[in-house]
C-alpha cells in the first residue's frame, strides 16, 4: 500500500481513542493520511491524538458521540470548515451490553442500546459525512462489522463461534451489513466505495482483551479497504485473507 501516495487524504475514524480504531489511525497516519480521532471523551481523544502526533502523524481529536446528533453535526461542520471534504470514513465505534443475550432472554432495552450505537449511530454519522465524501476524488466508507453479523455463519453449527449469539450485537452487525450493501448500490455511480470488514477475534476492551489477534492484525483489513484503489470492489464483506459470507 505504501507504493501509492495517500499523503493529504483526510480520514475520520469513530471510537478511535483506543483498540482497533486507534491502531487503524496509527497505520493511516504512517501513510501520511490526516487522521481525525473521533471520540466522545475529550480527555481520551486528546491523549490518543497526542500520542500519534508524537509519532509524527497528522492527528487531531474531534468530539463525536454517535448517540448525540448535535455532536455529529458539529463534527461534520468542523471537517467542512477545515478541509472541505472527507476522503475516508471508518465507522468503528461499537458496544456490547451485559443485558444482551439469546432471543429468549435478551433484555429488550439492552438490545436497543446496542442498536443505538452499532447501527443508528453509524447511520447518523454516515448521513452527516456523506456530502463531504462526495467532494473527495476517491471516497472510502469502511464499516467495522463482525463475523458475528454473518447469517450464514450464525446458521452453521460447526462454526467455531456458533454458541455466541447475543441478539443485539449480532443483529446490529447484520443490519450494518445490509446498510453496506444498500449504500454501495445507492452510490454505485459515484467514486465512493462502501465495504464491511470483519476484523476477526481481536484483543480489545470490547471482549475483555480475550481475543486471539493483535490490534495490528485486527486493523489490517480495515486499513486495506480505507486505502483501496479505484478499481477495487464495493458492497462487499471482507476479512484478512478473503470474503466473508453474508
Amino acid at each position: 500500500m505504501a507504493t501509492e501516495n495517500h499523503k493529504g487524504k483526510i480520514a475520520l475514524i469513530t471510537g478511535a481513542n483506543k483498540g482497533i480504531g486507534y491502531e487503524l489511525s496509527r497505520q493511516l497516519g504512517k501513510e501520511g493520511v490526516t487522521v481525525l480521532i473521533a471520540a466522545r471523551n475529550a480527555a481520551l481523544g486528546d491523549a490518543a491524538a497526542g500520542k500519534l502526533k508524537a509519532e509524527g502523524a497528522h492527528a487531531y481529536f474531534i468530539e463525536l458521540d454517535v448517540t448525540k446528533p448535535e455532536t455529529i453535526a458539529k463534527a461534520a461542520q468542523t471537517v467542512r470548515m477545515r478541509y472541505g471534504r472527507l476522503d475516508i470514513l471508518v465507522n468503528n465505534a461499537g458496544v456490547v451490553d451485559k443485558g444482551d443475550g439469546l432471543p429468549s432472554i435478551a433484555d429488550p432495552e439492552a438490545v436497543r442500546r446496542v442498536l443505538d450505537v452499532n447501527f443508528f449511530g453509524v447511520l447518523a454519522v454516515t448521513q452527516a459525512m456523506l456530502p463531504l465524501m462526495r467532494n473527495s476524488a476517491s471516497g472510502r466508507i469502511v464499516m467495522i462489522s463482525s463475523g458475528l453479523g454473518s447469517l450464514t455463519w450464525n446458521a452453521d453449527s460447526r462454526w467455531p463461534f456458533a454458541a455466541l449469539k447475543p441478539l443485539g450485537y449480532n443483529g446490529s452487525k447484520a443490519i450494518l451489513n445490509m446498510m453496506t450493501v444498500q449504500l454501495a448500490w445507492e452510490l454505485r455511480d459515484t467514486q465512493i466505495k462502501v465495504n464491511a470488514v470483519n476484523p476477526g477475534y481481536t484483543a480489545t476492551d470490547l471482549n475483555g482483551n480475550t481475543g486471539t489477534q493483535t490490534l495490528e492484525e485486527g486493523a489490517a483489513e480495515a486499513f486495506r479497504q480505507a486505502l483501496a484503489p479505484d478499481g477495487a470492489p464495493t458492497g462487499g464483506f471482507f476479512e484478512t485473507g478473503g470474503v466473508v459470507p453474508w
